[in-house]
C-alpha cells in the first residue's frame, strides 16, 4: 500500500470517506483502494488517421492495467491533425494543442492524485505535449506510441501523406496528370497510423524510446499490427512495477538522457520539430539544455538511416530492419550513447544494448558507423544577423548547402504558396516568409505547402526558403525556419525589404541579410509592432505567453 498515494495513513483515510464513496459509485471495492491508481491519457479521436487507431490501445492498457493489479482512471486528451490543418487558419491551433495536452495530463494526473500515468497519443503534437505532462506531474508514467501507418500504394511506389503535397507542385507545374493526382490523393492514407516517414510523430516516439520512456521497439511498429495491442499490455505491466519501484519520468530524464534522444534524431534523419520540441521536454524537465545543445551533439553523430523524406525508406522498414534498438546499438558500440543512463524498464541503456544483436547484413535502412549516409547530423543552427538567436535548417538530402539570392518578401503563408503555384519564385530566389513565429502567427504554423510545392516544381535545391514558423516533419530542400527574434517581435526578419541580399550557408551555419547595419537600423527605427492577430481566446493566450523559438515556445518561462 505504500505506492498508493490515497492510502497512507488512517487519519487521511477517514478524511477522504467522500472520497471514496465517489469511487464505490464506479463500482470499486474496499480492496481497490489499495491498488495504484493509474491514468490513461487516451489519445483517440476520429479527428485524424494518426489517432483513428488509439482506442484499441487504450482498451489493452485499461486490461494491462487491471491484471498487473492496478486500478486504470482513463481521461481524454484533444488532438490537432497537422496534415488536415496544413494551409489553413487551422495550422494555428497545432503547437498551442502541444500545450493543451500537456496542461490535460498535468491536470488530471495532480487533480485526480494519480499514482502514475501511461499516455497514448499518435499526431505529432500528442508526444512531446503527452511528455511534457509527464514530466510535470513527474509521477511513474510511460508513453505508449499509437504506431506509424503502412504506407500506401500506386503504380508500384509507396506513398505517404508528403507525396501528396508534393504531387500538387507537380501538377500545377504540367508535370503529372489529373489522373495521377486523384490516385495519389486516395491511395496515399491507406488506414490508421502517423504518417510514414521520419517526419514529427515517428521522430519524437523514437526519440521517447532513446530517452528511456517508452519500450524498445515500440517506436517503428505499425498501428494495424497485433504486436502494438501486446506492446502496450507490456507497457502497462512495466508502468506497474515503476510505480511499485517509484521509478519517475525525473529519475530517467537527465541531461545525458537527452543527449540519447537528441542522438538518435540525428542518427535517424528526424524533424525539425524535434528542436523545439526537446527544448520544451527539456524545460519541463527542469534540465539546462540550449539551442547550441544540438549543434554540439549534431557534429558528433553521423546519419546512419535512410529514411523519407529525403531518404528512400520508411518508419516500417525501419522496424523490420530493428527498429530503434538496432540504430542504438549502432551508436553505442562507437560509443556515441550513454550506457548507465535509465529506462523504464528499470534496466539501463546499456544493459538493453547487451540484449540487441548485431546490425543485420541484410537489410538497407541502417548503415554501419563506417558507412553513413552524411558524417555529421543533418539539423543545422543556423546564427547570423537575421537569426542571433537561432535557426534551424534540415541539411540531408542537399548537393549544396549554400545560397545567396534576392529575398522574396511574405507576411503569410498563402500569398507565399499562390506565387509559387503562379510560377513566381523562380531558382536563385530566397523566399521569406515572416510574422508566422510563436506569437506573430500566432502559434507557429508549418510550411508543408510552399515546401511541397517548391520540390514538386523542382525548386527545391535551388530555391531557399526562410521563416520564424515552421516546417513540417516531411519538409526538406534548402528551408530555415524558427528564426528568432522572429519577425512580430522586431526580429531582423521583419526588416528585410524585397529584393534584398540573404545568404543561407548551412557550411558556415550562417543566415545573413546582405545590408548594411547602418541600413537595418535605420529600417528599425520606423518599424512598428503589428496589432496581433487575435484578442481573445486560447490563440490570444499563446501569443501573449509564447517564449521565442530558440527557447522553445513554452509557455511557463520566467
Amino acid at each position: 500500500m505504500a505506492y498508493n498515494r490515497r492510502s497512507k495513513n488512517i487519519t487521511e483515510g477517514v478524511a477522504r470517506a467522500p472520497n471514496r464513496s465517489m469511487y464505490y459509485g464506479m463500482g470499486y471495492q474496499p480492496t481497490d483502494f489499495g491498488k495504484p491508481m493509474i491514468g490513461v491519457a487516451n489519445g483517440h479521436s476520429t479527428i485524424t488517421p494518426c489517432n483513428s487507431g488509439l482506442q484499441r490501445l487504450a482498451d489493452a492498457a485499461v486490461e494491462g492495467l487491471k491484471a498487473a493489479g492496478a486500478n486504470p482512471q482513463i481521461f481524454g486528451t484533444p488532438t490537432i491533425s497537422d496534415g488536415m490543418a496544413m494551409g489553413t487558419e487551422g495550422m494555428k491551433y497545432s503547437l498551442v494543442s502541444r500545450e493543451v495536452i500537456a496542461d490535460c495530463v498535468e491536470t488530471c494526473v495532480g487533480g485526480q492524485w494519480m499514482d502514475g500515468v501511461l499516455v497514448v497519443g499518435g499526431c505529432d503534437k500528442n508526444m512531446p505535449g503527452g511528455m511534457m505532462g509527464m514530466l510535470r506531474a513527474n509521477v511513474p508514467a510511460i508513453y505508449v506510441y499509437g504506431g506509424t501507418i503502412m504506407p500506401g500504394k500506386y503504380k508500384g511506389q509507396d506513398l505517404n501523406i508528403v507525396s501528396v503535397f508534393e504531387a500538387v507542385g507537380q501538377f500545377s507545374a504540367g508535370k503529372m496528370s489529373e489522373e495521377d493526382f486523384c490516385e495519389i490523393e486516395r491511395r496515399a492514407i491507406p488506414g490508421s497510423g502517423s504518417c510514414g516517414g521520419m517526419y514529427t510523430a515517428n521522430t519524437m516516439s523514437s526519440a521517447f524510446e532513446a530517452l528511456g520512456l517508452s519500450l524498445p521497439y515500440s517506436s517503428t511498429m505499425a498501428n494495424i499490427e497485433d504486436e502494438k495491442l501486446e506492446n502496450t499490455r507490456e507497457s502497462a505491466r512495466v508502468l506497474v512495477e515503476a510505480v511499485k519501484a517509484d521509478l519517475k519520468p525525473r529519475d530517467i530524464v537527465t541531461r545525458e538522457a537527452l543527449e540519447n534522444a537528441v542522438a538518435v534524431i540525428m542518427a535517424t534523419g528526424g524533424s525539425t520539430n524535434a528542436v523545439l520540441h526537446f527544448l520544451a521536454i527539456a524545460h519541463a524537465a527542469q534540465i539546462e539544455w540550449t539551442i547550441d545543445d544540438f549543434e554540439r551533439v549534431r557534429r558528433k553523430i553521423p546519419v546512419i538511416c535512410d529514411l523519407k523524406p529525403s531518404g528512400k525508406y520508411l518508419a516500417i522498414d525501419l522496424h523490420r530492419a530493428g527498429g530503434i534498438p538496432a540504430v542504438m546499438k549502432v551508436l553505442f558500440d562507437a560509443g556515441l550513447l550513454h550506457g548507465h543512463c535509465m529506462t523504464i524498464t528499470g534496466k539501463t541503456v546499456a544493459e538493453l544494448m547487451a540484449e540487441i544483436p548485431p546490425l543485420r547484413a541484410d537489410q538497407g535502412v541502417i548503415r554501419p558507423i563506417s558507412e553513413p549516409m552524411y558524417d555529421e547530423g543533418h539539423l543545422a543552427i543556423l546564427k547570423g544577423n537575421l537569426s542571433p538567436e537561432g535557426a534551424v535548417a534540415k541539411i540531408t538530402g542537399l548537393k549544396n548547402p549554400v545560397i545567396t539570392g534576392p529575398a522574396r518578401v511574405f507576411d503569410d503563408e498563402q500569398s507565399a504558396l499562390a506565387a509559387i503555384m503562379a510560377g513566381q519564385i523562380k531558382a536563385g530566389d530566397v523566399m521569406v516568409l515572416r510574422y508566422l513565429g510563436p506569437k506573430g502567427g500566432p502559434g507557429m504554423p508549418e510550411m508543408l505547402a510552399p515546401t511541397g510545392a517548391l520540390i514538386g516544381q523542382g525548386l527545391g535545391e535551388s530555391v531557399g526558403l526562410i521563416t520564424d514558423g515552421r516546417f513540417s516533419g516531411g519538409t526538406w530542400g534548402m528551408v530555415v525556419g524558427h528564426v528568432a527574434p522572429e519577425a512580430y517581435e522586431g526580429g531582423v526578419i521583419a526588416l528585410v525589404n524585397e529584393g534584398d541580399s540573404i545568404t543561407i550557408d548551412a557550411t558556415q551555419l550562417l543566415l545573413k541579410l546582405n545590408v548594411p547595419d547602418a541600413e537595418i537600423a535605420a529600417r528599425r527605427a520606423h518599424w512598428t509592432q503589428p496589432a496581433p492577430r487575435y484578442t481573445r481566446g486560447v490563440l490570444a493566450k499563446f501569443a501573449r505567453n509564447a517564449a521565442s523559438a530558440s527557447r522553445g515556445a513554452v509557455l511557463d518561462g520566467d
